[in-house]
């Protein structure tokens, strides 16, 4: 379970790129170089700066493929059966990374980039975790007086909040589904609480959206106030005029983002020369300043005021079967049509 990480968010933006090329005996950097590249499997999105960073920085070429984690497992899986495997490392949620273990098709690696990395980060290893992909409650500063800023998640259920609140949609959004799951398991004390919220959050007609992606836009034109979404969008989204709600004791949660180098790279050298770079305070700082992420590397935040105080969950993975479940209820619950 990640604890929060101590370190001032001022001195971890500053801290200096402590890149591949620092790790790396002079030996495996030359065959990385020889490699000529890394090519990067991800579902993640806004990195192509940090690919810009790792090629100009270790003269090794990285290459970045985007692809959504419902299709990653076949990709991966379709390439290898075949012998064609193109990707050297793999970055993706923690549950698509375990199943692309089980099949024997990540290598084992532990980066010294990572050794001063929280304990929960190393599952085994194979994955290594880099950070979490938090979700909150975000809100239009201009038109949500200071007073109305919720306090605690029950606060969604105020009847002030009718028609002003914007979600992914709880009935297959799986996300959300693990994030109100979350809730259950982290933040109420009984069953009947978590229920009397769900009912209560329905009960004020959310718009539902497709994903997290597309919630910032409606609170930043007042269309509606709040919503179930990333901090992180305060980031990307700016200067739009979105700020997050502290909560009273009750913590961000999140799903863990995970990466791996694959059994078979074609360039397993350039990989591991990736991955240390990748987990480097370099990396993550501009993953965190730029992108708004929340990353595991000690002391290194977004530039979010507050969040370095805000105590972050990874919350469990749920299974295929608990999904569809779940979203069953959450359907009936909410009335998603």
């Amino acid at each position: 379970m990640p604890r929060r990480f101590l370190a001032a968010a001022a001195l971890a933006l500053a801290a200096t790129a402590l890149t591949a090329t620092a790790h790396a005996d002079a030996g495996d950097l030359a065959k990385a170089k020889s490699e000529g590249k890394a090519v990067f499997y991800a579902n993640i999105t806004s990195v192509q700066p940090i690919m810009k960073a790792f090629t100009a920085d270790t003269g090794v070429t990285g290459e970045y493929t985007r692809i959504s984690s419902s299709k990653f497992v076949a990709t991966l899986v379709t390439e290898a059966d075949a012998g064609k495997l193109l990707a050297d490392v793999v970055q993706a949620p923690l549950p698509v990374l375990e199943l692309l273990r089980e099949r024997g098709l990540l290598a084992k690696y532990r980066s010294p980039s990572a050794a001063d990395y929280p304990a929960w980060t190393h599952p085994d290893d194979s994955i290594q975790l880099f950070g979490i992909e938090y979700v909150g409650l975000i809100y239009n500063r201009d038109l949500v007086k200071p007073a109305d800023v919720p306090k605690r998640y029950e606060d969604l259920t105020d009847p002030k909040w009718n028609n002003k609140i914007v979600m992914a949609n709880p009935a297959n959004h799986p996300s959300t589904i693990s994030w109100l799951v979350g809730l259950r398991e982290h933040v109420f004390k009984s069953d009947a609480d978590w229920m009397k919220f769900l009912k209560g959050l329905a009960a004020n007609h959310p718009m539902f959206v497709a994903s997290f992606g597309p919630t910032p836009a409606p609170i930043e034109s007042g269309e509606k106030l709040i919503g179930i979404s990333m901090p992180k969008y305060i980031v990307t989204q700016a200067p739009a005029p979105l700020d997050w709600a502290r909560l009273d004791g009750e913590p961000l949660l999140g799903t863990p983002r995970a990466i791996a180098i694959t059994a078979k790279a074609p360039h397993p050298a350039a990989a591991r020369a990736f991955v240390d770079y990748w987990l480097g305070r370099k990396a993550m700082g501009m993953l965190a300043k730029d992108v708004g992420e929340y990353v595991a590397t000690p002391g290194v935040y977004p530039p979010i005021p507050g969040i370095d105080h805000a105590k972050v969950i990874a919350v469990r993975e749920l299974s295929d079967e608990e999904i569809r479940k779940w979203g069953a209820e959450f359907k009936d619950i909410f009335g998603v049509k």
